[in-house]
């Protein structure tokens, strides 16, 4: 069952989370990292991020977080899913898709279709996915160097 992020999912929430940073290299967050995230994802507030959750026999598998944005290409503005990510047992069974599904269907109740997302080059059971429920874009990613 794909759901809003409740507070009270915090502990399975996290240990998700966790294993999403770490699989791109950021296994070192400290707490205060995992607090704020939670803190802007179950604040309500409908300019900040969202999270939804895929929930099987009371356990969180999955996770999704997604933004809306303003873009000057559409009036409308954009949905931005930032995080995908589910735990190891629940891969190949559907979830990842269910998640993005409901991603897609929130961005349509909000009136704003065009949604998109990034993913490293070289993650392809991921990339398998997307190639089925999405577009690959054109474009490449730049970022400033820090």
């Amino acid at each position: 069952m794909i759901r809003p992020l409740r507070p009270q999912d915090r502990r399975g929430w996290q240990r998700l989370y966790e294993g999403y940073q770490a699989f791109y290299g950021f296994a070192d967050r400290p707490a205060e990292f995992y607090d704020r995230a939670f803190a802007r994802l179950t604040s309500g507030e409908a300019r900040d991020f969202h999270g939804l959750v895929a929930e099987v026999d009371g356990r969180l598998v999955g996770l999704t977080h997604y933004v809306f944005h303003p873009n000057l290409w559409r009036d409308e503005g954009v949905c931005y899913l930032q995080d995908l990510f589910t735990s190891s047992e629940a891969r190949g069974r559907g979830v990842a898709r269910a998640l993005i599904e409901a991603v897609y269907e929130a961005a349509d109740a909000a009136g704003v279709p065009a949604v998109y997302w990034l993913t490293a080059e070289d993650n392809y059971p991921a990339r398998m996915l997307y190639d089925r429920v999405a577009a690959k874009s054109p474009f490449i990613r730049y970022n400033r160097k820090l």
